[in-house]
C-alpha cells in the first residue's frame, strides 16, 4: 500500500495558495487536496486488515487535517516567515523573479526539472530559494512514488543548502521527513530513523520556542510521528510504534471535529495496532470509540461500521468474551449482505465458526465451515483457512484422523501461496503446527514451524512473530530430546522478543526458563542457574512474584543451585517457593507439600546425606503461549 506521508507535507504547503516565499509558492506541490476529504459514499469494500488471520495495522496518513485546510483557505495571506526567512527583493532582480515564477508554475516532472535547471544557473548553490526548489522536486517525485532514489537525492540537496544556512525551520523538518521516507522506501530503516528523529527534535524545539504557528507545525509533526511508527514497525518494534501512533491520534484531536469520520478511522487504526501486539484490553476503548463515531456519522448499515464490528469481534475473542464476539460478528454481517460483499461475508462466517469453536459448539462450527467450503474456489487461500478451522473443530472433538486430512488439504493449497501471501501463510503454518502438537504429532509440528520461520525471517516487520515461532520451535525440540538443536532457537527467540517487546516481557521469561532447563539437561548447572535467575527476574516484574510461573522459576533456580552443590542458595530460594505458595492459601495445598519435601531433601544433601535423583523434581519447562492466548498475561 502506498503511504501518504509526504503527500501530507506537500498538502500542508498547498493549503496556502496565496502565500509566496520571495516569489516561490508551494501551492503546486500537490493538486489533489479534495481527494483527502472523507467520502461517506466510498464504501465499496472492506479492508483486508480485518481478516481474522492477519490483523496487522496499516499505518497511513489520512490526508491533511480538514480544519487546517479550511483555516488556510479563509485566511490565505498569512505570513510564511516561520517557514523560511524572507529577503528583500532588489529591483534589478527582475530576471530572478521571472525564473522563480516559471518554476512556481511548473506542473509536470519535465517542466519542473527544466525550470530547476534555470534556477541552478542563476542562483547561488547555497541560496535558500534553491533549497526550497530542491524540496519541491523531492516532494513531487515522492508523490509520483516511482523513484525513491531520486527523491532522496533531491531531499539531500535541499538539506545541504538548509544546513549551510544554519536555519532551524519547518522547511528543514519537512526535508528530513522526506529523507526518512525515501530511506524507508529503500528499506534503509536505521537511516530513516536517524532523519526522522532529527526532524522530531527540530519540531519540538520550534514548538517550544513558539516561533511557528501550531496550525503550521501540526500537520508536519503528524507526518513525522506516522513515519516513525512505520519505521518502528518495519524494524519489528511494534510496542514503540504504538507510542507514535497514539501521538498521531492526539494531534488529530486538536484540529478535527471529535465526531468526524476521519477520527473514527484513526481510532480504529490505533485499535488495530494494539491487536497486532495482542494487547486487546488497551485496544478495546479505541475500537468502541470508532464504532460510536461511525454509527453516528454513517449509520448502522455502513461498511465502516461493519469493519469496526469485525475488529471488535477480534478484540472480544482475545479478551475471551466469546459471547460478545459472536454478537458483533452477527451484527457485522448485516451491512455486508446489504452491500453484496460476498468475500467479506465468507470471512465473517469463518470468524463466527472460530468463535463457536471457542464456545465449545463444535458441530455448529463444522456445519458453518462446510457451507463456506462449498462457496470457495478449489485453490483459494480462504479455502485453506477454512480447512484449518475445520481441523481445529474436529481436533477438539478428538476426531484426529479427520483433522489431519483437513490439515493436509490446507497445506497443499498454502504451499502454492507462499510467494504471494507469505505472512498469512506463515501464520497459518504456525496454527497448523499447534494442532499437530495437540494430536501429539510433534515431528509434523516441528516441520511446519521451520517452514513458518523461514518465511518470517524474510519479513523484518514480523520480528515479534519470528521470535514467537522460534521460541515454540525450541520448546518442541527440547521436548523431543533434541536439546543441542533447541538452544539456538531459544537464544534467537530471546533476542527477537526483547527487541520487539522489551526485556521484561513475560514471553522472554518463559524462554529463559526453557533455556535453563536445556542447560541443566546438558549438565551445565551454572549456565542453567543464570537462565533461571533471569527468568525469575522477568516473571517477578511481568507476572508478579506470587504467580505460579514465577514460583516455578524460583523452584528451578533452587534446583540448579542444588545440582551445583550451592546448598545455602538452594535452601534460600526453596524457602521463597514455600512462602509464595503459602500466600495462595488452601488451594495450593499440594504445591506446598511438594515444596516442603524438596527443602527437606536439600537439607539432607547439605548435611552430606545422599538423596536418590528420582526423588527430585525436574525443572518445569514453560510452554510458550499460543498467539491467541498471550493477551491473558498482558492483562495481568
Amino acid at each position: 500500500m502506498r503511504r501518504y506521508s509526504y503527500s501530507l507535507l506537500s498538502k500542508v504547503a498547498a493549503a496556502h495558495p496565496s502565500r509566496t516565499i520571495s516569489g516561490f509558492c508551494f501551492r503546486d506541490f500537490v493538486s489533489d487536496i479534495k481527494s483527502i476529504t472523507p467520502n461517506k459514499q466510498n464504501q465499496s469494500q472492506l479492508s483486508d486488515t480485518h481478516h481474522h488471520r492477519h490483523h496487522k495495522p496499516c499505518y497511513r496518513t489520512h490526508g491533511l487535517i480538514l480544519q487546517e485546510i479550511h483555516q488556510f483557505q479563509n485566511n490565505p495571506c498569512r505570513n510564511l516567515s516561520t517557514l523560511v526567512e524572507q529577503k528583500p527583493r532588489k529591483s534589478k532582480n527582475k530576471e530572478r523573479s521571472e525564473i522563480e515564477d516559471e518554476f512556481e508554475a511548473a506542473v509536470s516532472t519535465e517542466e519542473i526539472m527544466e525550470a530547476l535547471e534555470a534556477m541552478k544557473s542563476s542562483f547561488g548553490n547555497n541560496d535558500v530559494q534553491l533549497g526550497l526548489a530542491y524540496l519541491k522536486v523531492g516532494l513531487h517525485l515522492d508523490q509520483e512514488g516511482e523513484n525513491p532514489e531520486k527523491t532522496l537525492e533531491f531531499a539531500n540537496k535541499a538539506l545541504n543548502v538548509f544546513d549551510k544556512n544554519n536555519k532551524v525551520s519547518l522547511s528543514v523538518a519537512m526535508t528530513l521527513q522526506l529523507m526518512g521516507s525515501g530511506c524507508y522506501s529503500l528499506k534503509r530503516f536505521n537511516d530513516s530513523l536517524g532523519y526522522l528523529n532529527r526532524a522530531n527534535r527540530i519540531l519540538s524545539k520550534l514548538q517550544l520556542e513558539g516561533t511557528v504557528n501550531e496550525s503550521d507545525i501540526g500537520p508536519v509533526m503528524h507526518a513525522v510521528q506516522m513515519e516513525l511508527a512505520n519505521v518502528k514497525t518495519a524494524l519489528g518494534r511494534r510496542e514503540e510504534a504504538l507510542v507514535y501512533l497514539k501521538r498521531c491520534l492526539e494531534l488529530k484531536q486538536y484540529v478535527l471535529e471529535p465526531d468526524s469520520n476521519e477520527m473514527g478511522v484513526a481510532n480504529r487504526e490505533l485499535a488495530e495496532a494494539y491487536v497486532a501486539v495482542l494487547n486487546f484490553k488497551e485496544g478495546l476503548p479505541y475500537c468502541l470509540k470508532a464504532l460510536e463515531i461511525h454509527e453516528k456519522q454513517l449509520g448502522d448499515d455502513s461498511v465502516e461500521v461493519a469493519s469496526d464490528r469485525r475488529l471488535l469481534g477480534v478484540v472480544y475473542t482475545g479478551l475471551e468474551e466469546h459471547g460478545k464476539a459472536l454478537e458483533q460478528n452477527e451484527l457485522s454481517q448485516k451491512p455486508l449482505k446489504k452491500w453484496g460483499l460476498e468475500s467479506e461475508l465468507l470471512r465473517a462466517d469463518v470468524d463466527a465458526a472460530n468463535i463457536q469453536i471457542a464456545l465449545g459448539k463444535y458441530d455448529e462450527a463444522v456445519s458453518t465451515l462446510a457451507g463456506v467450503v462449498r462457496q470457495t474456489e478449489r485453490d483459494s487461500k480462504t479455502r485453506a483457512f477454512v480447512f484449518i478451522s475445520m481441523a481445529n473443530a474436529l481436533c477438539s472433538q478428538e476426531k484426529y484422523e479427520d483433522s489431519k486430512r483437513c490439515l493436509e488439504i490446507s497445506s497443499g493449497i498454502l504451499g502454492k501461496k507462499e510467494s504471494e501471501a507469505h505472512v498469512e501463510v506463515a501464520e497459518a503454518y504456525t496454527e497448523m503446527a499447534m494442532l499437530y502438537e495437540t494430536m501429539n504429532e510433534l515431528e509434523a509440528a516441528i516441520s511446519l514451524l521451520k517452514k513458518s520461520l523461514a518465511i518470517l525471517e524474510t519479513v523484518p516487520q514480523e520480528l515479534h512473530s519470528e521470535g514467537s515461532v522460534s521460541a515454540r520451535l525450541g520448546w518442541l525440540l527440547l521436548l523431543t530430546g533434541k536439546v543441542p538443536q533447541a538452544i539456538p532457537y531459544l537464544e534467537s527467540a530471546v533476542e527477537r522478543l526483547k527487541e520487539s517487546f522489551g526485556s521484561k516481557h513475560f514471553g522472554v521469561g518463559y524462554i529463559y526458563n526453557n533455556l535453563g532447563a536445556a542447560y541443566l539437561e546438558l549438565d551445565k548447572p551454572q549456565s542453567a542457574a543464570q537462565m533461571f535467575a533471569l527468568a525469575k527476574e522477568v516473571m517477578d516484574v511481568s507476572l508478579g512474584p506470587h504467580h505460579a510461573d514465577s514460583i516455578d522459576a524460583c523452584q528451578n533456580l533452587s534446583k540448579a543451585y542444588g545440582t551445583m552443590g550451592s546448598y545455602t542458595l538452594a535452601l534460600e530460594f526453596q524457602q521463597r517457593v514455600i512462602d509464595a505458595w503459602e500466600s495462595h492459601g488452601p488451594s495450593a495445598h499440594d504445591e506446598i507439600r511438594e515444596a516442603r519435601q524438596l527443602i527437606e531433601q536439600l537439607k539432607e544433601k547439605a548435611q552430606g546425606s545422599s538423596c536418590n535423583d528420582e526423588d527430585e523434581v525436574s525443572p518445569r519447562k514453560a510452554l510458550p503461549l499460543p498467539r491467541s492466548s498471550e493477551c491473558a498475561l498482558n492483562r495481568r
